[in-house]
C-alpha cells in the first residue's frame, strides 16, 4: 500500500477549543517485548504521527499508542485512521491508567547491544598462503521482491452471492456489530432493509472501502473483528458461582472472587489490572415487593450514581448509574421466587468496552433452579459499619445539617450555608427539597419540599423579648443522622447580642456541634428563640459552649419576606421534658446537601 503520512493538521483542526477535562490514548498494539514494542513504534512512526509506547503496569506487556487526545475528538481521529489504513480495526480508547514507563521515543526499553553483538561474532582470519582467500569482489545485494498485491475483493454481485449463504443468526450479528459501532439503530432481525444497507454504506465509507451498501465477506470478517477486538485482554470465560447459584461470562483477566455478603458475591478488581472494575453476583429469596425493594436500596449506594437509565419491569429491572469516575449497570430478574443478577462496576470513558461486556455478560447470564445464596455466609469482618450495606458503601450528602418546620405546609428554615452549592437537597433523607427563599447576609435559607407534608409540630416564635440567663434547649442532628433522631443540649441564655453588638444574634452558653447548625433554639416552654447559626467571628477559635442564635424578629422579617406567616407566642409555663423531647423531635429536620 502506498501510505501517506497522516498529518499532523487533523489532530490540530480537532483540538481547537477548550481543554478537554482528561487525556486519552488510541491504542493501536501491544507486544509482550520492550524490544518489539519500540521497533513496532518507529515502524507506526513512519506514517503518523505522536506515536508512542509505554510498558504496561503489573503486566510483561507494551502498548504502541498515539496521542494524547482530548475524550471529545479521539472517535473522530480513530475513524480518520482506520479510513487511511493506518492503524488496525481494532484499535481502541485507553485512558493511560495503566501506562508505566514510556519506552519509546525516550525511555527505559531493554535493548540489543548491537556492537557487543558484533565483537562477539567469529571474524575469519585472512591466510595469504590459502589460495582460496582473495579479496572478494562487491556482492550484488539483489532487489527485494515486491510484496504479492492483496488479492481482489469480491464484487457487488459477488457480495450478494456470499450474504445470501449467511444464516438468519449471522445476518442479526451483523446488525448487532453495525449498532455496537454506532452505524445501525434499526431492529435487530436479519432484514437487511434500507436501514441496514445504509448502516453499511456509512461503515464502508467510515472504513475507507467503496460504500456499496453490501459488505464483503472480507469486509464482514473485518467489521465482527473490530466487535470483538474490544474484548481483548479481558480474559472473558464462563465463571460458575455455586454458592450464589449462577454462570455468566466475566473478565476474568481484571476480576476475581473475593468474598460474599448476601446477596453479594463480591468479584474484586485484580491487583495491576489494566482497568480497576469490579463485579458483583446478586442471589437471594424473595418475590416481588423484595425485588422493588432491592431496585430501591441500590440507588442508594456509591457505586450506583443519581444520573443514568432506570427501568423497573415486572419480574426485573435495569439500573444504570453514571459519574465521571464510574458507569455501573445492574440487571436483575425473579424466577420462581429467587432473585438473581449481576452488577458491572467499570471506570468512566470507555463505553466501547463497557457495552460489549455487558452485552456478554447479559447473553451468557444462566441460573441453578433452587440453589440461592444463604442468608449466613462468609464472616464478619473488622469494617462492618451502619455505612456499608453488604460491604458496599452507602451514598451519603456531602453535608448535613438541622432545620425546623416553620408551617403547615412543611417549609423547612435552616442556614444559607447547609444549602449553598448543592446538587440536590433532601429533608429527612428521602423527601426532596428546593430553595424558595435565601438571604446570606442573614444567614437564613427557606427550603421548600417537592411533595405535600403535614408535620405534627411547627415552630411557634416568642412574641416578647427572652429572660436573659433563661434556660434554653437546643435540637439538632449532632451526630449527622446517625441517630435516626435530633439530640437536646441544654444550655442558657449568655447575652443579649453578638461579640461585637450584633442585635440581630443571641449568645448562648451552649455546647452545640456542626451538625446541630440551623435548628431551634427553645425555651422551657416550647417556643422558639431563634436559629442556631456559626460564629460570626472568623479566624478566631472561641471557648467551648459559646453559641450563636438568629433572634426571633430577623427570623419574622425573612420568613414574611418569602411569603411565610410566623406563628407567635408569649412565653408560656414550663413543659414536662418528655412533651419537649416530642415537639422537637417532630419539628426538627435533617437536612442533606448533596453533590
Amino acid at each position: 500500500m502506498n501510505y501517506k503520512r497522516f498529518a499532523l493538521a487533523l489532530a490540530l483542526a480537532t483540538m481547537a477549543g477548550p481543554v478537554a477535562a482528561q487525556e486519552v490514548w488510541l491504542q493501536i498494539e501491544a507486544q509482550n517485548t520492550g524490544n518489539g514494542a519500540v521497533a513496532s513504534a518507529q515502524d507506526y512512526a513512519e506514517r503518523i504521527d505522536n506515536v508512542e509506547a509505554y510498558d504496561l503496569n503489573g503486566s510483561s506487556w507494551y502498548a504502541i499508542v498515539v496521542g494524547p487526545f482530548d475524550e471529545a475528538e479521539i472517535a473522530e481521529q480513530r475513524r480518520a485512521l482506520r479510513a487511511q489504513r493506518l492503524i488496525p480495526g481494532d484499535s481502541f480508547t485507553n485512558t493511560g491508567n495503566s501506562f508505566g514507563d514510556r519506552v519509546w521515543p525516550e525511555g527505559d526499553a531493554p535493548q540489543v547491544d548491537l556492537a557487543q553483538a558484533e565483537e562477539d561474532a567469529p571474524v575469519a582470519s585472512p591466510n595469504q598462503d590459502n589460495p582460496d582467500f582473495a579479496e572478494a569482489a562487491p556482492e550484488t545485494v539483489p532487489e527485494p521482491e515486491p510484496e504479492p498485491a492483496p488479492e481482489p475483493d469480491e464484487t457487488v454481485a459477488e457480495a450478494r452471492r456470499s450474504e445470501a449463504q449467511l444464516t438468519r443468526e449471522e445476518k442479526q450479528q451483523l446488525q448487532i456489530a453495525l449498532q455496537w459501532a454506532g452505524f445501525y439503530d434499526g431492529a435487530i432481525d436479519a432484514a437487511f432493509g434500507r436501514g441496514t444497507r445504509g448502516s453499511m454504506s456509512f461503515w464502508q465509507d467510515e472504513n475507507g472501502y467503496e460504500p456499496t451498501g453490501v459488505l464483503t465477506t472480507r469486509q464482514r470478517a473485518d467489521l465482527i473483528g473490530q466487535y470483538n477486538a474490544v474484548l481483548d485482554g479481558l480474559g472473558l470465560a464462563e465463571v460458575t458461582d455455586s454458592t450464589a447459584g449462577i454462570t455468566v461470562s466475566m473478565p476474568t483477566e481484571l476480576v476475581a472472587f473475593d468474598r460474599y455478603e448476601p446477596p453479594f458475591a463480591h468479584y474484586e478488581a485484580v491487583d495491576g489490572a489494566e482497568v480497576d472494575a469490579k463485579v458483583l453476583l446478586i442471589s437471594q429469596r424473595g418475590q416481588r415487593a423484595d425485588l422493588y425493594g432491592l431496585y430501591d436500596i441500590l440507588q442508594t449506594l456509591e457505586i450506583v450514581p443519581p444520573e443514568g437509565e432506570r427501568e423497573r419491569r415486572e419480574s426485573g429491572f435495569t439500573l444504570i448509574g453514571r459519574n465521571g469516575r464510574i458507569v455501573s449497570q445492574t440487571e436483575a430478574r425473579l424466577e420462581n421466587g429467587e432473585i438473581k443478577g449481576f452488577t458491572l462496576i467499570w471506570p468512566a470513558n470507555d463505553e466501547d468496552r463497557r457495552t460489549r461486556l455487558i452485552d456478554e455478560m447479559i447473553a451468557s447470564f444462566d441460573t441453578m433452579p433452587g440453589q440461592v445464596m444463604p442468608d449466613l455466609v462468609g464472616e464478619p469482618t473488622e469494617d462492618q459499619s451502619v455505612d456499608l450495606l453488604s460491604g458496599l458503601a452507602i451514598r451519603k450528602p456531602k453535608l448535613v445539617r438541622s432545620g425546623f418546620y416553620v408551617s403547615r405546609r412543611g417549609e423547612v428554615l435552616t442556614t444559607s450555608e447547609a444549602v449553598a452549592e448543592c446538587s440536590r437537597i433532601t429533608l429527612d433523607d428521602d423527601v426532596e427539597a428546593t430553595v424558595k427563599a435565601s438571604d446570606d447576609a442573614r444567614g437564613l435559607a427557606l427550603l421548600e419540599p417537592g411533595q405535600a407534608l403535614a408535620p405534627r409540630q411547627h415552630a411557634t416564635f416568642l412574641s416578647g423579648v427572652p429572660r436573659l440567663n433563661s434556660d434554653v434547649i437546643l435540637s439538632g442532628y449532632s451526630f449527622g443522622g446517625q441517630l435516626g433522631a435530633p439530640s437536646l443540649t441544654y444550655g442558657t441564655l449568655a447575652a443579649m447580642t453578638g461579640l461585637n453588638e450584633e442585635d440581630d444574634i443571641r449568645r448562648y452558653d451552649l455546647a452545640s456541634m456542626e451538625g446541630d447548625m440551623g435548628g431551634p433554639v427553645f425555651d422551657t416552654g416550647g417556643v422558639v428563640l431563634g436559629l442556631l447559626r456559626d460564629a460570626p467571628i472568623e479566624g478566631r477559635s472561641l471557648p467551648e459552649g459559646v453559641s450563636f442564635a438568629t433572634d426571633v424578629a430577623t427570623i419574622r422579617d425573612f420568613l414574611v419576606g418569602a411569603g411565610v406567616t410566623p406563628r407567635t407566642d408569649r412565653a408560656t409555663e414550663d413543659l414536662p421534658q418528655g412533651q419537649i423531647e416530642r415537639r422537637a423531635g417532630d419539628m426538627t429536620v435533617l437536612v442533606g446537601c448533596w453533590e
